[in-house]
């Protein structure tokens, strides 16, 4: 079930608010729950399985490693100081344990489901290429929907009970709807349980304003959804089945137009389900925070997938970063190297796994490791190039805090942010360094002319036209939000007659302009298969 489809607006969503609201508050939860899993088997059937097996693993994992510290708790008191220390280490060694076995058992199944073929794969070109005979078949499971997103929430989950960061969840259906709610398990945000659990299980009164604000961000996200990205699908397909016979400046056009396009869909989607979970007067994590105002990569990323890298920071990159290994490695680099070099080491070892994590969980392709691994050279270039950027820009007078040099690094950063995505739209490897070499080489004389490649193929002057004005329409908003301007409060504080007004203007534009019908087929969201 698609959050831009009639079926969900129109009949999936009220009934669920009905029986929500009609409900007495400590039993609301169970009217999510209901509707969560009606959501999951009409999207994938009887894979719903996977899902509730895996939540049963996750629930008996966090009692037993809350039970394991609660013991401790108990007997540390009757014990010296020695005693203490040495019963601690057993029992974290214990919770390591537990812990480490329920992890991987979770990435197992996610192994299992996404990876396996991916691995097998490449096994057997290895076979071939050191002539060995042997041979291993493909394996045809049918992955679970959003089992990426709900597997990195259950690890979150476990790990922090193991750190004691939060509480076991005692009841299983409160925790089955955590991992299944249904606005976040297609394609997120990825959630925190010490953010989301409690608002879940607590139920909540109907409150007009949150209500409307919720209407409102949908309203929003469908804009984006229908107006910009569905109507871009159609040209960036053709740009990227066909790069060899178009002129360079249209295949950059192309690049850049998907790199908006999944910006729109996917924050447009996180718009959606946000505005959907407001409804029932919950709040879900930021995703995305304007990206394309940023100043480098690091910056991008902050502001982009925000819950996918905060997740990558907190249970990848700082435990790798503070381990023992790479501390001493950059005591020992002192020796030899100069602080900031011998420094930066352990955050060099542990951003190559957070960057190989990112790009190996969007997809079991190379593609998508070589797009990780693009994003990790660039960043670790940047970190031990700083001082020589610093330097230059001493000797040459540059004021790195001048506006002038702050849009130039925007600018820089959009390139850098549209080569990445043209490695990750690109069919292959191949496909993307083809492509890239036609950016660079096609230049003007081609088998198409600029304007056959540009007006034909559906997309002719009207398309263009509208597509332009509602990207402005983005930038202005996205502009006045960077200044502070909060544009839905806002709205929100207009008279009835000019505020309902706006909103029944909006429906018919994206009811009368949204890209359907003829030439238009239907856009599944792009991160729905990730």
């Amino acid at each position: 079930m698609q959050y831009n489809t009639w079926l969900y607006l129109l009949a999936f969503l009220p009934l669920t608010l009905a029986a929500y609201y009609l409900l007495p508050l400590r039993l609301r939860y169970l009217a999510l729950l209901a509707a969560s899993i009606v959501f999951y088997t009409i999207s994938c059937g009887s894979r719903i399985l996977i899902l509730i097996g895996s939540t049963l693993v996750i629930y008996i994992t966090g009692c037993l490693l809350e039970q394991i510290s609660e013991k401790f708790q108990e007997k540390k008191k009757e014990l010296s100081k020695d005693e203490r220390k040495l019963l601690k280490k057993q029992v974290e060694h214990q919770k390591r344990l537990l812990l480490t076995f329920s992890c991987l058992l979770l990435a197992g199944i996610l192994v299992l489901t996404k990876y396996l073929n991916f691995f097998c794969s490449n096994l057997n070109i290895l076979f071939e290429q050191l002539k060995i005979s042997a041979h291993i078949p493909a394996f045809h499971f049918l992955m679970p929907l959003g089992i990426s997103f709900y597997t990195l929430s259950a690890i979150s989950y476990l790990t922090d009970i193991s750190r004691q960061g939060a509480k076991a969840q005692k009841n299983f259906l409160k925790l089955l709807l955590f991992l299944m709610f249904f606005p976040v398990i297609v394609e997120g945000p990825i959630s925190r349980y010490s953010k989301l659990g409690n608002q879940l299980e607590e139920g909540h009164s109907f409150q007009y304003q949150s209500f409307c604000m919720g209407l409102q961000l949908m309203l929003w996200g469908l804009c984006k959804k229908v107006l910009i990205a569905d109507r871009m699908n159609r040209y960036v397909k053709y740009v990227f089945n066909s790069y060899e016979n178009i002129p360079s400046p249209v295949i950059a056009l192309g690049i850049c137009c998907y790199t908006f396009q999944i910006y729109m869909e996917f924050s447009g989607c996180m718009d959606i389900v946000t505005g959907s979970a407001q409804l029932f007067g919950i709040e879900l994590e930021k995703n995305f925070q304007r990206p394309f105002f940023s100043k480098n990569v690091n910056e991008f990323w902050r502001r982009w997938h925000i819950t996918l890298g905060s997740w990558l920071r907190d249970y990848i990159f700082y435990p790798i970063s503070i381990s023992h290994p790479f501390q001493k490695l950059s005591k020992t680099a002192r020796k030899h190297l100069p602080v900031y070099y011998a420094s930066a080491l352990p955050m060099i070892a542990a951003l190559f796994a957070v960057w190989f994590g990112n790009g190996i969980w969007h997809g079991a392709e190379w593609k998508y490791i070589v797009y990780g691994l693009y994003y990790y050279a660039i960043v670790v270039l940047g970190m031990l190039l700083e001082p020589a950027f610093q330097k230059a820009a001493l000797a040459f007078s540059i004021n790195r805090e001048s506006v002038w040099y702050h849009r130039f690094q925007i600018f820089r950063t959009f390139c850098l942010v549209n080569l990445g995505m043209l490695i990750f739209r690109a069919d292959s490897l191949t496909k993307a360094a083809e492509m890239f070499r036609a950016l660079l080489f096609n230049g003007f004389s081609t088998k198409e002319t600029m304007s056959e490649a540009l007006l034909g193929h559906g997309a002719g002057v009207l398309e263009w036209t509208l597509l332009l004005a509602f990207l402005l329409l983005v930038l202005f908003i996205g502009i006045c939000q960077e200044k502070g301007i909060h544009i839905r409060e806002t709205i929100a504080s207009w008279p009835v007659f000019w505020r309902f007004g706006l909103y029944l203007t909006t429906i018919c534009i994206v009811v009368t302009a949204g890209a359907y019908g003829v030439g238009f087929g239907p856009v599944d969201f792009i991160y729905a298969q990730f």
